[in-house]
C-alpha cells in the first residue's frame, strides 16, 4: 500500500515530463484512499504511517482516508462476533483463520496490524490524522471493532465520521452495488470528499 502511494508520488513529480495518460486530469492536491476489508485495514495504516498533510509523498496530498468495513481483529471476542448472523458470508472460523495466516508466527489477534488498540500496538492518541470516513454494515462479524474503532478516535479528537448501515453485511455494496444503502454511501463519501 505504502508503494502505491509512492509510485502516484513518482509520478506526480513526472508530471511535466512523462506519465502514464490515464493520470494527466489528476489533482495531485486532491487524493483520497478507499480501502474495503482488508484494504481498509490498510488505509487505516497509511493514515498512520504518512499523517496529516501526507508531507513525505510531496507534491501528493491525502486528504482523507475512506475505511469501509475495515478488518481489524482482537483476542477479546466482541458481540458482534459472538452472536454474528448464521446466514453471513463470515463465519468466526473464517476470520480466525485470515488472522492466523496474515500475522507472524507465533503472533495474536492483538498484533498491532490486527488490532490497532492492542496491548502491543502503539499508542494513537499522539499520531494526527487526515479525515477519516469510517463504514460498516450493521449486520457484519466485524461491526463492533469497526465502531469502537471510531469511537475511540473520536473521543481523542480525531476528525472521524462513522456510517453504519442497518441490516447490511460484509461485501454489500460488491455484492449488490445499486440499492440504497450503496447509493447512501457513495452520497457520503462524495459529501466528504467535497468537504476536503
Amino acid at each position: 500500500a505504502c508503494c502505491a502511494l509512492k509510485w502516484l508520488q513518482g509520478q506526480a513529480i513526472m508530471h511535466a515530463n512523462v506519465m502514464d495518460t490515464w493520470l494527466g486530469e489528476v489533482d495531485f492536491d486532491r487524493v483520497f484512499v478507499l480501502g474495503y476489508s482488508s484494504g481498509g485495514n490498510l488505509a487505516h495504516h497509511l493514515a498512520v504511517r504518512f499523517g496529516p498533510g501526507s508531507v513525505e509523498l510531496a507534491p501528493v496530498r491525502v486528504r482523507g482516508y475512506v475505511l469501509m468495513s475495515p478488518f481489524f481483529g482482537g483476542c477479546e471476542r466482541t458481540r458482534s462476533e459472538e452472536e454474528r448472523p448464521i446466514d453471513g458470508i463470515w463465519t468466526l472460523e473464517m476470520y480466525d483463520r485470515f488472522w492466523r495466516l496474515s500475522v507472524p508466527t507465533g503472533a495474536t489477534q492483538d498484533h498491532p496490524l490486527v488490532n490497532p488498540f492492542g496491548p502491543s500496538g502503539p499508542s494513537l492518541a499522539t499520531v494526527d490524522f487526515d479525515p477519516l470516513v469510517v463504514v460498516v454494515g450493521g449486520n457484519e462479524i466485524l461491526r463492533d471493532r469497526v465502531e469502537n474503532y471510531a469511537r475511540k478516535l473520536k473521543e481523542m479528537g480525531k476528525k472521524i465520521e462513522y456510517v453504519e448501515l442497518e441490516e447490511e453485511q460484509h461485501g454489500y455494496f460488491t455484492d449488490h452495488p445499486l440499492p440504497a444503502a450503496a447509493q447512501r454511501v457513495i452520497q457520503f463519501i462524495k459529501g466528504f470528499m467535497a468537504e476536503n
